[in-house]
């Protein structure tokens, strides 16, 4: 499994353009992107974690008005994003080893978050907190209990793990979070398992 999870970063960035074309634009996820901006100011600062190409999630932050920082590990994914969104700011990084300077708005983690380790996924909390202002949001995708979940992705093995609710909820409670909603496997959302939170 440990070979797995560290393969992740590789697999996005060797298959960068299948992963785009795969990616549904249809922006299923809209409910709770609209959910997560009602708690953000209009023209607040949004990081998105693992942003991917920047389609249709930053796609629908920049044409709402909101500042988009966009971070992923992918330089191939980077590029995609500063040639469609040149206006946007675009990093290539690890979300693990994120330091910026300032404070954003909201924090998006989707779909991105769940492929760190239990224990990266642990260490991210302290690292949402650093670069949450006061009240901002934080949305994520998890599984539901805790445990290790392999998919599949151009023939090559994808990890995906998640903690136990009650531990989430406390790594948020810890760091300053209070959890505003949670819903498991959204039938709204294709299945998806989504926190929202809110910096106290």
């Amino acid at each position: 499994m440990g070979d797995a999870a560290g393969n992740i970063i590789g697999l996005y960035e060797r298959f960068a353009a299948a992963w785009d074309k795969a990616r549904g634009k249809n922006l299923f996820e809209r409910a709770w992107l609209e959910r997560f901006c009602a708690l953000i100011p209009a023209g607040g600062k949004i990081l998105d974690l693992g942003c991917g190409a920047g389609e249709p999630i930053a796609r629908y932050f920049i044409e709402a008005g909101y500042r988009v920082t966009g971070a992923d590990s992918s330089p191939s994914m980077i590029a995609l994003c500063r040639e469609r969104f040149p206006d946007a700011e675009w990093i290539v990084a690890d979300m693990r080893r994120l330091a910026l300077d300032g404070r954003f708005d909201g924090i998006l983690a989707w779909d991105s978050f769940f492929h760190l380790t239990h224990e990266d996924q642990a260490a991210m909390f302290p690292l949402f907190a650093k670069h949450a202002a006061q009240g901002a949001a934080l949305m994520f995708t998890s599984g539901r209990d805790h445990g290790v979940a392999m998919g599949e992705f151009e023939g090559e093995p994808l990890f995906h793990a998640s903690l136990d609710p009650g531990e989430y909820r406390r790594l948020l409670a810890e760091n300053g979070f209070e959890a505003v909603a949670q819903v498991f496997n959204d039938p709204g959302c294709g299945g998806h398992s989504i926190w929202l939170a809110r910096r106290a």
